[in-house]
C-alpha cells in the first residue's frame, strides 16, 4: 500500500470500529477499540491458517513504516498535547510536587521491581527460559517500557468517574508525566545496553538523563510561551490560525528534540500546559477566557479520537507476527508478570502517597484508584518493538509479556475501574 491507500484504509477501519462500538458493544471508547483490534488480529490469524497469502498481505500493511517511530515521533506528541490542554493546569501547578513525585517514584520503582522479578523468573529452571539469553539489562528494559501508563486511555476513563477535581487532576497529571519519565528511563537503559554496561559511567547516565529531561522541559516551555503569545495576539478572532499554530508547534517539538536528544514527550506535555491557560478577558472585570478558542479544543479532541482508533488497529496488526510464533510456554510467565506489574505499580504509588499524606490530604483509596487506573497502551508496545534484534529470541518473550500486560490492563482493569471507584 502507498501512503494514500494506507491512510484511507486505516481511517475507514477506524470509523467502522467506532460505529460498531457505539451501537453494539457500547464499551468505553478505548476498551471497545482494543477489543475490536483483538478480534481483527485473531480473525486475520485464523483466516491465515487457511490461506497463508492472506496473513502475508495483512502483515505487509505495517511493513512499509516503522511503527515505533510513527508512534513516538508523530502520534504520541499529538495525543499527549490533546490530553495536556484538557488538564486543569491551575490545580496541577498547585499540586505539582505530588504529581511529579508520583510519576517519578512510580516509574523508577516499577522499572527495577519488574525488571528484577522478570530476570529472576527467566533464570528458574522450571520455566525453561534460560536459553533465551536475556541479561539483567534486557529485563530492566522491559521494566522501563511497561512502567509508563497510557494517558489517553487513563484520561478517557477518568473523565467518566465523577471524581473530585483535585483527584482527577492528580491522576491525569501523573499519567501525562510518567510517560515522559518512562521514555527517558527506557532510552537511558537502551544506551547502556547498546554501549555495554562496562563502558558506561555514572556521569554518562546522569548526563543523558538530564539532557532528555531538562532539555525536553525547556524546549516545551519555550515553544509553549511562544505559542501563548501568538494565540493571545490573535485573541480568538481567527481560530483557524490557532489550529495551524498548535499543529506546527506540536510537529516542531519532535523535530528539534531528535536533533538535540531531548525528550519530545515531556516537551509536548509542558507546551500543552503552557497553552492551556486562562487570560484576562477584560481588564475592567474579573472575567477570564481560554487562551485558545473552543474550536481549537474541539479540533484536538477530534485528532485524539481519530489517532486513538488508528493506534489500536495498528497494534492489532503489529501483533500478528507474535501470534504466528506464539509459544504456549509463555502463558505462565505472562500471568506471573501481570501480577508483578500490578503489585509494583501499587507499591510505587502507595509509598509517595503515604509520605505526602503527612502534609497533604488525599481522598480515601486514592492509591487504589491510581493503581488500578494505570492502563498500559500503545507506547509500551512501540517501545518493545523498538528493542534491538541483538536481544535474540528473548525479544519475542518481551513482546508477548508486553501485549499480555496491555490486554489485561485495558480489558481487565479498564472494565472494572468504574466499579472499584463506586465501591
Amino acid at each position: 500500500m502507498n501512503l494514500l491507500e494506507l491512510s484511507a484504509f486505516l481511517l475507514l477501519l477506524a470509523s467502522l470500529f467506532s460505529i460498531i462500538n457505539l451501537r453494539l458493544l457500547k464499551l468505553p471508547h478505548t476498551i471497545g477499540l482494543m477489543t475490536l483490534a483483538i478480534i481483527l488480529s485473531l480473525g486475520v490469524f485464523l483466516i491465515g491458517l487457511i490461506d497463508s497469502d492472506f496473513i502475508l498481505l495483512a502483515t505487509s500493511i505495517t511493513q512499509g513504516f516503522d511503527f515505533s517511530v510513527l508512534l513516538i515521533d508523530v502520534m504520541l506528541p499529538f495525543l499527549l498535547f490533546a490530553g495536556a490542554i484538557t488538564v486543569n493546569v491551575h490545580e496541577l501547578l498547585r499540586d505539582k510536587l505530588t504529581i511529579l513525585l508520583l510519576a517519578f517514584v512510580g516509574v523508577v520503582f516499577s522499572t527495577f521491581a519488574v525488571g528484577t522479578g522478570v530476570f529472576w523468573l527467566v533464570e528458574q529452571p522450571f520455566l525453561g527460559l534460560q536459553n533465551l539469553g536475556l541479561d539483567y539489562i534486557d529485563c530492566l528494559l522491559f521494566g522501563a517500557l511497561i512502567a509508563p501508563t497510557d494517558p489517553i486511555a487513563v484520561l478517557s476513563m477518568v473523565k467518566k468517574m465523577n471524581l473530585s477535581s483535585i483527584t482527577e487532576t492528580r491522576i491525569a497529571g501523573e499519567s501525562l508525566f510518567n510517560d515522559g519519565i518512562g521514555v527517558v528511563v527506557f532510552l537511558t537503559l537502551l544506551d547502556i545496553q547498546s554501549e555495554g554496561i562496562e563502558n558506561i559511567t555514572i556521569q554518562n547516565v546522569t548526563s543523558l538523563f538530564a539532557t532528555e529531561v531538562i532539555g525536553g522541559v525547556l524546549l516545551g516551555a519555550a515553544l509553549g510561551f511562544l505559542g501563548l503569545k501568538l494565540v493571545k495576539y490573535i485573541e480568538n478572532s481567527h481560530v483557524e490560525l490557532e489550529v495551524l499554530i498548535t499543529l506546527s508547534l506540536v510537529l516542531l517539538v519532535p523535530v528539534i528534540s531528535n536533533v538535540f536528544h531531548f525528550s519530545a514527550v515531556l516537551g509536548v506535555v509542558v507546551m500543552g500546559l503552557f497553552l492551556n491557560q486562562n487570560i484576562d478577558a477584560d481588564k475592567q472585570t474579573d472575567g477570564v477566557q481560554k487562551a485558545m478558542g473552543d474550536y481549537v479544543y474541539k479540533f484536538w479532541h477530534l485528532i485524539d479520537e481519530t489517532l486513538n482508533a488508528i493506534l489500536f488497529i495498528l497494534i492489532g496488526l503489529e501483533m500478528l507476527p507474535i501470534f504466528q510464533n506464539f509459544d504456549f510456554s509463555y502463558l505462565l510467565i505472562t500471568f506471573i508478570v501481570i501480577v508483578l506489574v500490578v503489585l509494583s505499580r501499587a507499591i510505587g504509588v502507595f509509598l509517595p502517597i503515604q509520605l505526602l499524606s503527612i502534609k497533604k490530604t488525599f481522598e480515601k483509596n486514592t492509591a487504589l484508584i491510581i493503581t488500578w487506573g494505570g492502563l498500559r497502551g500503545g507506547l509500551s508496545i512501540a517501545l518493545a518493538l523498538n528493542l534491538p534484534d541483538a536481544i535474540g529470541t528473548g525479544k519475542d518473550l518481551i513482546l508477548v509479556l508486553t501485549y499480555g500486560v496491555v490486554l489485561f490492563t485495558i480489558l481487565g482493569q479498564g472494565l472494572t475501574l468504574k466499579k472499584i471507584v463506586k465501591l
